[in-house]
């Protein structure tokens, strides 16, 4: 009886010591992986925004989002840099698109004409 206690303490304090360990390390990672960015890497930032490095600072990172458009964004909001596996796999299921069967296409489009140029123009300057 007097040998459960410690047996016991033991039980519950290794395991939390443990999970601290692999916290640890995995923080080092990340942080490790902060501080190595470099101009050209594609990363994935905490709020999920996909973006290429296009400058790095001591502790800012500038992302092109977009052509033409770059954001400021702290190193710590970055949280994995893209390797190109998965951008390969993400750009051939853009540039593959699923396209459906004349059948469906008739089937989901109305009976009606499309609207010409001059229509067009017509609808979108009407105030």
């Amino acid at each position: 009886m007097e040998l459960l206690f410690p047996l016991l303490l033991v039980a519950l304090l290794v395991p939390m010591f443990l999970g601290v360990r692999r916290q640890k390390r995995e923080a080092e990672k990340v942080s490790a992986m902060q501080n190595d960015l470099k101009i050209g890497d594609r990363v994935t930032t905490t709020s999920g925004l996909y973006g290429t490095v296009v400058e790095v600072d001591e502790t800012t990172v500038d992302l092109e989002i977009a052509e033409e458009v770059v954001t400021t964004w702290l190193r710590q909001a970055v949280r994995e840099v893209r390797t190109d596996d998965e951008t390969a796999v993400e750009e051939a299921s853009a540039a593959d698109p699923v396209v459906p069967a004349a059948s469906e296409v008739e089937a989901a489009a109305p009976a009606s004409a499309e609207e010409t140029p001059g229509q067009t123009e017509t609808r979108l300057t009407k105030d």
